[in-house]
């Protein structure tokens, strides 16, 4: 019993890839396109939620989204979720109406076929390098000054202890927030660890439950208040996920 289950595993990791490679080959013309003028970003970020719902429906993910505060149309945020599967993506572009840009580490641009793309829609960070943090920076702002939100996975990365709920947060999405006066949306993904971790050997489909928290203000705030943003945030998501547990 257990061989079939490592194989039912391997198969469906396999099917995972398949998903993300099939549809960005098939509309790479039109992603290409959609990524050659800023004003054009909305038509690929549709095209990208489109590709996002197609992976989770695909490998037998159902989401189940709780909203406690809508995003208004037009308006810039700062999305903030735990991470904790590479089903977050898929997961966050289905989740949000409202496009945005991810700011993600450099590494997924090595994943063939999805890379090209996640390099040109995505502001990447190389963790070793201070020089990119700071040129992060500059690229998160001038997409919200363009009107696009930003959405940033605030541990900064996966921590390889899976017994590790949720990890401390790094500075960088309460510092924008702050900088450009505009909501923190904190999200807790409550399943997806479960559902499908970055253990090859694991997961299975089903629901992915996620909850849109009340969002929290920055207008007025300095960075001296960063701390308390950032500690407020993470004390909320970590609160659900202990609820969910």
């Amino acid at each position: 019993m257990k061989v079939l289950h490592y194989i039912f595993w391997a198969l469906w990791r396999i099917w995972f890839y398949i998903l993300m490679a099939v549809p960005i080959i098939l509309l790479s013309p039109l992603l290409i396109i959609s990524l050659s003028w800023e004003k054009t970003y909305p038509l690929f970020f549709i095209m990208a939620r489109g590709w996002g719902k197609f992976i989770l429906l695909g490998m037998g993910f159902y989401k189940r989204v709780t909203w406690q505060q809508r995003l208004e149309k037009g308006k810039s945020y700062m999305l903030v979720a735990n991470h904790t599967s590479m089903a977050d993506i898929m997961l966050m572009l289905a989740v949000s109406k409202n496009p945005f840009v991810f700011v993600g580490k450099k590494e997924l641009a090595k994943i063939p076929i999805f890379g090209f793309f996640y390099k040109r829609s995505c502001i990447l960070v190389d963790r070793n390098d201070p020089k990119s943090r700071v040129a992060v920076f500059k690229q998160a702002q001038a997409r919200l000054n363009q009107g696009l939100s930003v959405c940033i996975f605030p541990e900064g990365g996966v921590p390889d202890d899976e017994s590790v709920l949720l990890d401390e947060f790094k500075d960088g999405a309460f510092r924008l927030a702050i900088d450009h006066q505009i909501p923190i949306v904190p999200i807790t993904f409550a399943d997806n660890k479960k559902r499908f971790s970055f253990r090859f050997f694991s997961g299975s489909p089903g629901i992915m439950r996620v909850m849109v928290h009340p969002f929290i203000e920055t207008k007025g705030m300095t960075q001296e208040n960063k701390k308390e943003l950032k500690d407020k945030t993470r004390e909320i998501i970590h609160s659900e996920l202990t609820h969910k547990k």
